[in-house]
């Protein structure tokens, strides 16, 4: 199983497409930013993996095809047509590795042998061309003058193009594909981008091959939103790698929130940066112990063993099959307190959760037997259930944590070993009777497991209607979007094509299946309002995150477009919660519709002024398709929040599991309460994980704060000290709020 669905000529041919979304590693001056790896045990035996992919057909990471494809082209009897087919081949596989020359002398070639080519053999070869001549485009504008503007559409000012030949050539072949195939909104779609970073939109695309003028007007009246800024280039944690996962967190407990990143780049390190007072990053990678620490298809964080400090989880091996039975990493915490210097173990082994290595890249925390110890569940990529039959079997786990720093394998017994094609696992108390549900989303059929409270779990999914519609589910998470004390589902779609964005794009109907939103009924079942929501289109996200961007107590909806194949740039989405009624896409008025490849997303106050900002990792799962991490700072609006962190004692430390309620009051005397659920993350985010971000409009202020703490079961309210634009802290079992520190 992979991302691709199309087969083996259906991913020649999509590929042949791009417009900002991979780089070359010839380049001048943006090769991976990378940490020096450290000659450790750990380090080499990923390194050992990285290798055996690489040495291998694998269709990211291997260069067998490269041989191969030589060898074939040798052989002094190949007609024209076939000697060309191959050179196509060729140069593709040069540009999946980041050899864009190498991919462009193919390409040449391949137009050079023979003459009078005919249709539909040219049309591929203009395609490919058009490919690798904007991958050039990329790499002399995106890449080596990267700036805050690229690749943010639609494109302007420092997003367009300033050296123009290659993107110019690149329409000069999709326009010629469009004279004989004028219905391709594939090459349309991509066309439009093209001529868009040329400055030369969009007088220079045919009106009738144009993306409509009211598509940009999405969301601009009475959006609410100021345009976001990418400030990571400036600050230089612009990390440059491939796909991957991201943590907001204080790792050293000095107040403010630093940045973990992780890649699918095999021989990638993770990258910590620790940021000070005035927004200070500094690079501690290697000093921490994390530069031997390689891929990592997604990181999560938490407090596994009560001590005050986040500890770390790499997940890996995701979309590589039999491939990926490479461990998973958990990385103790060991820095002082003082919080320097920052310190990190690897104590997988000894922890129990080494081996058996299975491919994943979704796993939540929980305290599912409510003994005041956060549990692990990991949804692995099992392949029993899908139809080709090949792929191994990789039931997920469920780790029972032992209180002495070791878990056990409970899946069997507690009956969650799932056994499909896991891509995106959330916790939350769906039924309110005070322990931690499961929601798994998965190729094929998602999983609803409610927790039976007594070590054992029911998957009621079937019978509530939340499985899905058996296509590719991805990024799920429980969150209470209409403020009814009832924690919702919204779990992503993850099919659909270029076509279906530019159907959609001219207002026209598309089959692309679209996301599900799940609206918890109050009663032990679900509606899917979606559709009547304002869900209804091709989004296609792989990372995903939720947060109260504008500050206006209703929670919002981020998601970050694209799949594996380099033709897939479609803007990043931000939907805003109009009330718990209706979601309103408000991208272009934010400004946060960029064009890579989006994975890991973190919502934090990263410069601490009472709103949340945007740390989104980008790039492709291709080695050439990597790109800069981006910092999106909020701008900020009237409006103020209460950011509250809880602290367990019987309870989880973390409080994992915490229920919190805060009322509002407005000067007509109206009332509104806001919900928020310790520990109901989203699968493919990093949000700080022991954070509960509460907005509050300008004309509201807060009258009382309600909790309800799941192991002991006590319920506190709290009247003092609820001060808008301050971090306050709850302790289970104190009667009263400490004011940390202002915001």
């Amino acid at each position: 199983m992979n991302e691709d669905r199309r087969g083996p000529l259906g991913l020649l041919l999509t590929a042949a497409f791009v417009l900002v979304g991979s780089c070359s590693e010839e380049k001048d001056g943006a090769r991976p930013g990378k940490a020096a790896v450290q000659s450790d045990a750990h380090s080499l035996e990923f390194l050992q993996h990285a290798e055996a992919l690489e040495n291998s057909s694998n269709r990211y990471f291997g260069h067998e095809q490269l041989a191969r494809i030589r060898k074939e082209l040798a052989q002094p009897s190949l007609s024209p047509p076939h000697r060309r087919s191959l050179l196509a081949q060729l140069s593709f596989h040069h540009l999946r590795l980041g050899n864009v020359k190498a991919a462009r002398r193919s390409i040449d070639s391949a137009f050079g042998t023979g003459s009078g080519i005919a249709n539909p053999e040219r049309l591929l070869l203009l395609k490919t061309r058009a490919m690798i001549s904007l991958r050039e485009a990329e790499v002399e504008n995106c890449i080596a003058r990267h700036n805050a503007e690229c690749c943010i559409f639609p494109l302007q000012g420092g997003g367009l193009h300033e050296v123009a030949a290659p993107a110019r050539a690149a329409a000069r072949d999709l326009l010629e594909i469009l004279s004989f195939n004028p219905e391709d909104e594939m090459v349309q779609w991509l066309l439009n981008l093209s001529t868009m970073a040329l400055g030369n939109y969009p007088q220079g695309v045919p009106e009738h091959f144009r993306i409509p003028r009211d598509y940009f007007q999405r969301g601009s009246p009475g959006a609410g939103f100021k345009p976001f800024k990418d400030v990571a280039p400036q600050l230089q944690i612009d990390a440059f790698d491939l796909c991957g996962g991201v943590a907001a967190e204080d790792f050293n407990r000095d107040g403010w929130c630093d940045i973990l990143t992780s890649t699918s780049d095999p021989r990638g390190s993770l990258r910590l940066f620790l940021t000070s007072n005035g927004l200070r990053f500094e690079e501690s990678t290697a000093e921490s112990g994390l530069a031997g620490q390689l891929g990592g298809f997604n990181c999560l964080t938490a407090d596994y063993d009560n001590d005050g400090d986040a500890d770390i989880l790499v997940l890996r091996g995701a979309w590589l099959g039999t491939q990926g039975e490479v461990r998973n990493s958990l990385l103790r915490n060991d820095t002082p307190v003082g919080g320097s210097p920052v310190r990190f173990t690897d104590v997988t082994a000894a922890a129990g959760l080494a081996d058996p290595a299975r491919p994943t890249q979704s796993a939540a925390w929980l305290d599912f037997d409510q003994d005041g110890e956060l549990d692990l569940f990991i949804g692995n990529e099992s392949g029993r259930e899908l139809p080709r039959g090949k792929e191994a079997d990789y039931p997920s786990q469920l780790f029972r944590n032992n209180g002495d720093g070791t878990f056990t394998d409970v899946a069997e017994e507690a009956g969650v070993r799932n056994d499909r094609f896991c891509k995106g696992v959330t916790v939350g108390d769906y039924d309110n009777d005070g322990d931690p549900d499961l929601f798994l989303s998965n190729v094929g059929g998602n999983r609803l497991f409610r927790n039976n409270s007594n070590g054992t779990f029911t998957d009621v999914a079937p019978r509530l209607g939340v499985t899905g519609t058996g296509g590719f589910n991805f990024t799920p998470w429980f969150f209470d979007y209409n403020n009814d004390g009832w924690l919702d589902i919204f779990v992503g779609a993850f099919e659909a094509t270029l076509q279906h964005h530019m159907q959609d794009a001219r207002g026209a109907p598309h089959s692309a299946p679209i996301p599900h939103l799940y609206r918890n009924n109050g009663n032990g079942t679900f509606t899917d309002v979606a559709q009547s929501s304002g869900l209804n289109h091709p989004y296609l996200p792989m990372g995903a995150n939720f947060g109260d961007l504008d500050n206006d107590g209703w929670l919002d909806i981020f998601l970050a477009t694209g799949d594996s194949n380099f033709e897939t740039l479609t803007p990043n989405i931000l939907l805003r919660n109009r009330a718990g009624q209706q979601f309103d896409d408000v991208t272009f008025a934010a400004r946060l519709g960029h064009l890579q490849k989006g994975h890991g997303l973190a919502f934090a106050d990263f410069d601490r002024d009472g709103d949340l900002d945007l740390y989104h990792q980008l790039g492709g799962f291709f080695p050439g398709d990597r790109f800069h991490n981006a910092l999106f700072l909020n701008p900020g609006n009237d409006n103020t929040c209460i950011d509250l962190r809880c602290r367990g004692t019987a309870t989880n430390r973390s409080a994992f599991g915490v229920r919190a309620a805060l009322t509002i009051l407005f000067p007509d005397g109206r009332r509104q309460t806001l919900h928020r659920a310790g520990g109901s993350l989203s699968s493919f985010g990093g949000s700080p994980h022991d954070s509960l971000h509460f907005g509050i409009p300008a004309s509201a202020r807060p009258l009382s704060l309600r909790l309800q703490w799941p192991v002991s079961g006590t319920s506190q309210v709290f009247t003092e000290n609820l001060t808008p634009g301050y971090v306050i802290q709850a302790t289970e079992g104190e009667d009263k709020l400490r004011l940390l520190e202002g915001l």
